[in-house]
C-alpha cells in the first residue's frame, strides 16, 4: 500500500471521529480532556470484557450443560 494513501485514510478517519462526537467545535483544551476521557473508557471497557466475559461464557457453558443432562468433566 500506498504510505500516502494510509495517511489520508487515516485523516479522512479522524475527521469522522471528530464529525460523530462534534468535538471539532471544543477548544484546544476540551479536545484532549474529551479524547483523553474517550479513550480511558473505552480501555476500561475492553479491559472489563476481557476479565469478565471469559468467566460468564464458562458459566453459562456450565450451567446449559447441566441443563441438558451431560456431565460435568470434574465428575468423570
Amino acid at each position: 500500500m500506498d504510505v500516502k494513501r494510509v495517511k489520508d485514510y487515516l485523516y479522512w478517519l479522524y475527521y469522522q471521529y471528530q464529525l460523530v462526537t462534534c468535538s471539532y467545535v471544543l477548544e484546544p483544551w476540551e479536545q484532549s480532556m474529551f479524547h483523553t476521557i474517550t479513550v480511558t473508557v473505552l480501555a476500561m471497557v475492553v479491559y472489563t470484557a476481557y476479565v469478565f466475559v471469559p468467566i460468564h461464557v464458562r458459566l453459562a457453558l456450565q450451567f446449559f450443560s447441566q441443563i441438558f443432562g451431560s456431565q460435568p468433566e470434574g465428575a468423570v
